[in-house]
């Protein structure tokens, strides 16, 4: 089995992100999966590693991730002066410090020294004070990798939840709904299901915007003038798309389940019953960008920090997550890449039986 690099964010150092980092890596068994790499500072790391109480923890010091070694985790130091720690509290050094991490990371990504990037969790208020000129990661990776609105998409053992709209203010929700969004989203959703998780025939479920999805125009005409058009547009293109449907009902009957993807049309109305379902568990993925990207679902916990309390169960999943989709994505393309050259190999051979006989 193919061993792939997988780079990962320490996120905002006062938070628990390096704490789940390493709660995750310290089971050497992980190398049998991947080659991990954690862009950071050895200094900060063995900092989180005492609170984390690990003794016999072996790591490869690095300056560049062009000589990484496959038996043991690496760290790519992307600073070698000494920090200020502040556990619990969100200020510019953590922002500061997050920042040089996911920058680096990116970095190497696009150069091939690794193949996926999870990310530790930031604090945007940390990360503004820093002076990042994003809302939050996936802005970012879709700035940077030239992506015109990406999909946040949720993913848990049995539900996967893309969102329409992300990090937006609830007044600005309707106004920023189209029919042509919605519909990009539907086409990015269908792809990533069946490129990154390997579902040949997807099926799809799109939740409404308003109450009761509109009530035939009595609670709002968006579902009716703007979703069910998107929906029936993607229908026509052989989609297996339906909806839209009342979210209330659509998670309280249970119907979720017999979807392989779910669209929201907002943040809370996707992430809500998702978090109910998957708080401890849950993996973000950015679908659409020309990497992968995974995180785990929670924030930065300032309440827990340093105490040595949480729970590495979602971080864990997204490094799982990460390995998978690279395996996943190469295997899709290596067999789309064979059947486009059988499919040419073929026509060459009926032209040169078709040529005339002199």
């Amino acid at each position: 089995m193919e061993n792939f690099r997988i780079g990962i964010t320490v996120g905002d150092i006062n938070g628990i992100g390096l704490e789940v980092i390493l709660k995750t890596l310290a089971d050497r068994r992980i190398l049998d999966i991947c080659t991990p790499v954690v862009y950071g500072s050895s200094k900060v790391v063995s900092y989180h590693r005492n609170i984390v109480q690990l003794e016999d923890f072996q790591y490869q010091n690095l300056r560049a991730a062009d000589r990484l070694a496959a038996d043991k985790l690496n760290i790519v130091n992307c600073w070698q002066e000494n920090v200020s720690i502040s556990l619990g509290k969100a200020n510019a050094t953590g922002g500061k410090y997050a920042l040089l991490s996911i920058e680096k990371a990116v970095e190497d990504l696009k150069q091939g020294f690794i193949d996926a990037i999870v990310t530790g969790p930031i604090n945007k208020n940390a990360m503004h004070l820093a002076g990042f000129g994003h809302i939050g990661h996936t802005e970012y990776l879709a700035d940077q990798f030239g992506t015109t609105s990406p999909l946040m998409l949720m993913v848990g053992d049995t539900l996967k939840v893309g969102l329409v709209t992300e990090h937006i203010p609830i007044s600005a929700v309707a106004a920023s709904i189209t029919k042509e969004l919605i519909l990009h989203k539907i086409n990015l959703l269908h792809k990533t299901l069946i490129v990154d998780f390997g579902i040949e025939r997807p099926t799809i479920a799109v939740l409404g915007l308003n109450p009761h999805a509109g009530d035939e125009g009595l609670i709002g005409s968006e579902d009716d003038e703007i979703v069910k058009p998107a929906i029936t547009e993607a229908k026509k293109s052989g989609l297996l798309v339906n909806g839209p449907f009342p979210a209330d009902g659509f998670f309280g009957s249970s119907k979720f389940n017999k979807y392989d993807g779910i669209l929201a049309m907002y943040h809370d109305q996707g992430l809500a019953p998702f978090k109910a379902l998957n708080f401890s568990s849950g993996v973000n993925f950015t679908a659409g960008l020309p990497v992968i990207r995974t995180s785990p679902d929670h924030g930065t916990a300032y309440d827990i920090a340093g105490k040595n309390m949480a729970d590495p169960e979602s971080f864990r999943k997204a490094l799982f997550l990460a390995v998978d989709m690279v395996r996943n994505r190469k295997e899709f393309y290596e067999m789309t890449s064979n059947a486009v050259q059988r499919v040419e190999l073929e026509s060459e051979k009926a032209d040169e039986t078709s040529l005339p006989i002199d």
